[in-house]
């Protein structure tokens, strides 16, 4: 990895409490469901972070989320843990994504259109999978924010985006730019982190399921394909979709549940 981003890295602060917490809960098999509740509440902010992303249309409910243990009914313990820590991550580090032509509102509305379509599309059909799926689609562009610094701090600001601009690669002009990627740098983010295994795994090799254990290799598909739907901005257009279905096919992933998870969501986000 470049050297300079490696040492990004390794300067980033330690997790906050609330997120040491949060975790040992989660992986503790005995904790319950009133467990996790009692430890978002003593985080009265990271608990109003978290509601209020719970009540982004975008989920499609019809009735307000007014409290924590609410939420995790719902959405399910993988789920809110994947909100508390893209909340969490996100609050460690300055954003400012314009070597990819993007705000940091569109940053943020990228990572909740594809949390959502991670949510929509699969939480009923396949619950298990939003242990991995929830944060890892809510917090893998995060590597763009380092590779954001690196651009500005060594003034290739207007070529790199001139070579996003003229490309579907956007891996390919980071690595020539930095010789790393988004998904690299956000799995070992994790792993500084000490996220768990499967976590790190899978963000770093999102879209290569050939590399991942058998049963996460389609939460790998699921991933690539989310993040080609949501393109750069977190907005559906015919081509990320006509993309993401092409990858559905190569992947044998079910097409019909995810054309109905857009449908869902396009109906909510632009109506």
């Amino acid at each position: 990895m470049n050297s300079v981003l490696k040492k990004k890295i390794q300067q980033l602060p330690a997790l906050p409490e609330s997120a040491i917490k949060l975790e040992a809960i989660y992986h503790n098999p005995d904790s319950t469901f009133d467990d996790m509740v009692k430890v978002l509440e003593l985080d009265p902010l990271l608990t109003a972070d978290i509601l209020k992303a719970a009540n982004s249309p975008l989920y499609g409910f019809t009735r307000e989320i007014n409290s924590i243990s609410q939420a995790v009914s719902l959405f399910g313990m993988g789920t809110i843990r994947g909100f508390a820590l893209a909340m969490i991550v996100k609050k460690s580090f300055e954003l400012n994504l314009s070597p990819y032509n993007i705000s940091n509102d569109q940053f943020s509305n990228l990572s909740a259109t594809q949390n959502a379509l991670a949510v929509t599309w699969y939480l009923r059909q396949q619950p298990r999978l939003m242990e991995f799926l929830s944060p890892a689609s809510f917090l893998i562009e995060i590597g763009k924010v380092l590779i954001a610094q690196f651009i500005l701090e060594n003034n290739q600001e207007t070529e790199f985006k001139e070579k996003i601009s003229e490309t579907d690669s956007i891996r390919a002009v980071e690595e020539e730019f930095t010789q790393t990627y988004t998904a690299d740098i956000s799995a070992d983010i994790f792993n500084h982190w000490k996220f768990d295994e499967k976590l790190v795994n899978l963000v770093r090799y999102c879209g290569e399921p050939d590399n991942l254990d058998e049963d996460m290799q389609e939460a790998s598909k699921a991933l690539h394909v989310i993040r080609i739907a949501t393109g750069l901005d977190g907005i559906f257009t015919d081509k990320t979709l006509a993309d993401a279905k092409v990858l559905i096919e190569k992947y044998d992933l079910d097409l019909k549940s995810f054309e109905a998870a857009i449908e869902k969501m396009s109906a909510l986000k632009y109506s």
